[in-house]
């Protein structure tokens, strides 16, 4: 498990004066409203460093950060296509029941009549509901929705997520 958490990625500046837009990887992107340092990862996911956010702004197209000590738009153009992470301490709090895709992501995959299914390579949002992309070795993928009535059980110690596939759904990736 990784110590921190990606929520954004780095776009190009916004204005002259160092502030840089943000495409937002997290549900909630007024979590930015309250970000007070932030870690910038390339784009293989190094920290590269930690950096101080002197503002941030978040409307109804948008969300842009201002860094502490990068004042023009040059400077900003060096961090497009990085990452904001922060670290596990600073992260929003889940409730009860919910998981960092961070933390799904590699979860072995167990359905109760058919066994392991494969490993969670990426969860994405439909609109409706979670997709969860389960990696099989030598066969197609597998998409399953993220449901209660499927999901039954994740066990993020054990790596381990216990699913009961609806009938017919297996039998369409076969």
């Amino acid at each position: 498990m990784k110590d921190y958490l990606i929520i954004g990625k780095l776009g190009g500046a916004h204005g002259v004066r160092g502030e840089v837009k943000v495409i937002p990887l997290t549900d909630d992107v007024r979590r930015f409203s309250s970000l007070k340092e932030c870690m910038i990862l390339d784009e293989k996911e190094h920290v590269k460093e930690t950096r101080c956010v002197e503002k941030s702004r978040v409307d109804d197209t948008r969300t842009l950060i201002k860094f502490k000590g990068i004042d023009d738009r040059d400077e900003v153009a060096k961090l497009t296509g990085f990452y904001i992470g922060v670290s596990r301490e600073d992260a929003v709090k889940l409730p009860e029941g919910r998981y960092f895709i961070a933390d799904l992501i590699g979860l072995t995959v167990v359905d109760e009549t058919r066994g392991e299914l494969g490993r969670i390579k990426d969860i994405i949002n439909s609109g409706a509901s979670d997709i969860i992309i389960v990696g099989r070795k030598g066969k197609n993928e597998l998409l399953i929705p993220y449901l209660n009535a499927i999901v039954k059980n994740v066990d993020i110690d054990a790596g381990k997520m216990d699913v009961v596939l609806p009938e017919g759904l297996y039998e369409i990736y076969e």
